[in-house]
């Protein structure tokens, strides 16, 4: 209680003293210095070797971190853990005083004890705030991009984590408190993580992409190469390449509308929206905007493999050869206005499903969605997401035209890819169209409003569902 009190004095004349510590005068503590410095703080480092200062931004003293301790009421501790054991010697300087962890650790559970925890056994008379530890010095360097804005911080004295909430205001970063200091190794373990939310996506995008590629390779050369003797394996580098990115692009963006459909029909069958959905559920339905991240990849990877075709070899040699035999044969190619017309709907919905995938993928941007209030952004990503499906599932429809009825366009019995492709976006359509039929939707839209079945009032929940976004 002594040295929470004497942290609320310490924090309260911080903003008249305008004087902040830094230990350590690595990258880190460099950047943010200059940035303090620049925010109008005096910064005083604490270093091993006060003498050694040429790196440091200019306009800050270097002392020692004995000196350093007794002139800054905030210390921020910019050393690694295994380098804790000066602070020891210091603890009787560093009474009362508030301690900053930003330490990071280069895995998970390398410690049994958090940084910031252990920090404050070996100076208990300190009080320790974790934070700045999600920021990197590249950031700090570079004035805080919308990406690298937040600062999280916990620690137990709310005091002491106001004041570390003014600095990083005025540093022109957003601040979130996540408690108390037994958050610190979940702050820890936030650096070291590795695009958690992209892996399901990811292991998902190369799972079809291989499959789509292997099935349309079989169907095109190795068919072709096994019943006709022909090598046309030049074909996987291009053809067989923008064949399988359409049909993944397709296939990704229907399963990023099916689970909330699936969602839908769980409600309407629990008759409340009280009711967790499955964790397998909840886990594909969180991921829903990388894996449309990862459509809208492939999309762009398909546009411009199509605008490529014109200048391959291959089709510069066919147009050749076609023309030539048109001309020895003294022939003319008859104008076939059904052609015409599919090959023009096939190229507009094709234009237009990829404009508006475009637009849901700037709309999830953090810059572009924090500006839309929630029915514009569930307007765009709900309406407008499945007006993009229903053009590019009829793009892909354009494309095979009638290759369904011909026997000749089944190889070895097997369905063209375009075909499979197919399968996942009529189901979706399908099944929204069923669901925005009046009488379901009516329903929907009652539980959703808290309307619950008879018989499902008053029935306890140890977990309720989450927001269902459709």
């Amino acid at each position: 209680m002594k040295s929470d009190s004497v942290a609320m004095t310490a924090l309260g004349s911080l903003s008249k003293q305008g004087v902040v510590c830094i230990f350590g005068t690595g990258d880190f503590g460099r950047s943010l210095g200059l940035r303090l410095l620049q925010a109008g703080y005096e910064v005083i480092y604490g270093s091993r070797d006060p003498t050694n200062s040429t790196l440091l931004p200019k306009g800050a003293k270097v002392l020692t971190h004995q000196e350093a301790a007794q002139k800054a009421k905030l210390i921020f501790v910019a050393v690694h853990r295994e380098h804790y054991g000066f602070l020891t010697a210091l603890a009787p300087a560093l009474e009362g005083k508030v301690l900053v962890d930003i330490s990071n650790n280069l895995r998970r559970g390398q410690y049994p004890q958090a940084n910031a925890e252990f920090l404050s056994t070996l100076v208990p008379g300190a009080v320790v705030v974790k934070a700045f530890n999600t920021i990197s010095a590249w950031a700090l360097q570079s004035g805080g991009l919308d990406a690298n804005r937040q600062v999280l911080i916990c620690g137990d004295n709310a005091e002491a984590k106001q004041g570390v909430v003014d600095i990083a205001h005025s540093l022109g970063l957003n601040a979130l408190d996540r408690g108390s200091l037994r958050a610190a190794s979940e702050l820890e373990d936030i650096p070291l993580q590795l695009f958690p939310m992209w892996r399901l996506p990811f292991r998902i995008a190369v799972g079809l992409l291989a499959a789509f590629f292997f099935y349309v390779l079989i169907r095109d050369v190795i068919y072709a190469s096994a019943t006709e003797g022909k090598d046309i394996s030049f074909r996987i580098m291009v053809s067989l390449a923008n064949k399988a990115f359409p049909m993944v692009s397709l296939v990704m963006l229907s399963l990023c509308y099916l689970p909330g459909i699936m969602a839908a029909f769980l409600q309407l069958y629990n008759g409340t929206k009280y009711k967790r959905f499955p964790d397998w559920l909840d886990r594909w339905m969180l991921c829903r905007k990388q894996m449309g991240l990862l459509a809208l990849a492939f999309a762009f990877l398909h546009v411009l493999y199509t605008f490529a075709i014109p200048i391959r070899y291959y089709v510069f040699q066919r147009r050749f050869t076609f023309t030539a035999t048109l001309i020895k044969e003294n022939k003319t190619y008859e104008f076939d206005n059904v052609m015409a017309w599919r090959s023009d709907s096939y190229l507009a919905m094709g234009m237009l499903g990829f404009a508006f995938f475009v637009l849901l993928g700037i709309t999830s941007l953090p810059s572009v969605s924090n500006s839309l209030n929630w029915r514009e952004f569930s307007c765009i990503q709900s309406k407008l997401g499945h007006l993009t499906l229903l053009l590019c599932t009829a793009h892909a429809i354009l494309y095979g035209w009638d290759k369904f009825v011909k026997p000749s366009a089944y190889k070895w019995w097997t369905p063209p890819g375009y075909m499979l492709s197919l399968v996942v976006p009529f189901l979706v359509l399908s099944l929204k169209l069923f669901l925005i039929t009046p009488c379901l939707d009516r329903k929907i839209t009652r539980i959703r409003q808290g309307w619950e079945r008879p018989g499902n009032a008053g029935k306890p929940n140890t977990k309720s569902s989450q927001p269902l976004i459709l």
